[in-house]
């Protein structure tokens, strides 16, 4: 880490980005401030006050609503997380003169693309999360011009519930699973994306940047995908549209078709391309079967 950043809070400390930055942070020499929503609840601001004890240099805000489904029926709270928080914590973080990392999601888009999103292009989300997200990143980037927001998507990880895992499990019952297959995304490793937070803050990085693993795919192909390395056989696997999928769950969020991030700034800034998302998958096995 930078030596200007001599203390590090990470805020949504229960969560699997915040294990990996903690792993990522320690494997750097740098022990972290970790703080649950328990020990500091951003969305209330006399709260988020004690930031004025702890005197941190650098924060990344992990703390996040990320229930896509759950925040059309709780919109209030997903508002309140996800908007509200991150705006009481960069006007506090500015008083501080601490830099907040912010961390974002392909949400934020329509879906309606045809190449990867840029992260200068005009943001349009679709659903309350995203909405959500998009008022967090005006909060931040408007608090200071030093503060870094990290778009990502499809994070998966250990120390977490996650697509991989919830796959995993289901399939391992017995049960039979029906996976969409028409909307197209990048998979992203926490670890990956915590190894590069840390690069580009170390090369000065501010602004809105994006951070995946590399690649494109489907759910029905990155769930082929898992089964394949976790070498689960004769799974009961059956793709489905996204709009057959919306006639069973009608109260469920409506996600992008299409939302792969462009990370080539951000590849060019931390002088290497992002891990491929198979290769990613591939290192999450081993992980998770050496913690076993």
């Amino acid at each position: 880490m930078r030596e200007t950043f001599n203390k590090v809070l990470i805020t949504g400390g229960a969560g699997m980005l915040a294990h990996a930055l903690v792993a990522t942070l320690n494997r750097r020499d740098v022990q972290p401030i970790v703080r649950s929503r328990a020990d500091l609840d951003i969305t209330q601001p006399n709260t988020v006050s004690q930031l004025w004890e702890l005197d941190p240099s650098l924060i990344l805000n992990c703390a996040a609503f990320t229930k896509v489904d759950l925040c059309e029926v709780e919109s209030e709270t997903c508002t309140l997380v996800n908007a509200t928080a991150p705006s009481i914590l960069a006007q506090c973080a500015m008083r501080i003169g601490a830099k907040l990392v912010h961390f974002s999601t392909d949400f934020v888009f329509n879906g309606k693309a045809n190449k990867p999103y840029a992260p200068h292009d005009a943001v349009y989300p679709i659903s309350a999360y995203g909405a959500s997200k998009a008022i967090g990143e005006r909060a931040v980037a408007g608090a200071s011009a030093d503060n870094l927001i990290i778009r990502t998507s499809w994070l998966y990880g250990p120390n977490g519930p996650n697509f991989v895992q919830t796959m995993l499990n289901v399939a391992r019952a017995g049960k039979p699973l029906t996976v969409v297959d028409d909307q197209i995304g990048s998979p992203t490793f926490t670890h990956d994306l915590a190894e590069t937070t840390l690069d580009l803050i170390d090369r000065g990085a501010t602004g809105i940047y994006h951070a995946t693993n590399s690649g494109q795919t489907s759910w029905f192909e990155f769930a082929n995908a898992i089964f394949e390395e976790f070498d689960v056989p004769n799974v009961d696997l059956k793709p489905i549209s996204s709009a057959k999928w919306k006639e069973t769950r009608p109260a469920s969020a409506t996600r992008p078709a299409y939302s792969v991030l462009d990370c080539s700034a951000t590849e060019q800034l931390v002088g290497r391309p992002m891990p491929h998302w198979r290769e990613a998958l591939h290192r999450y096995r081993l992980e998770i079967e050496a913690s076993a």
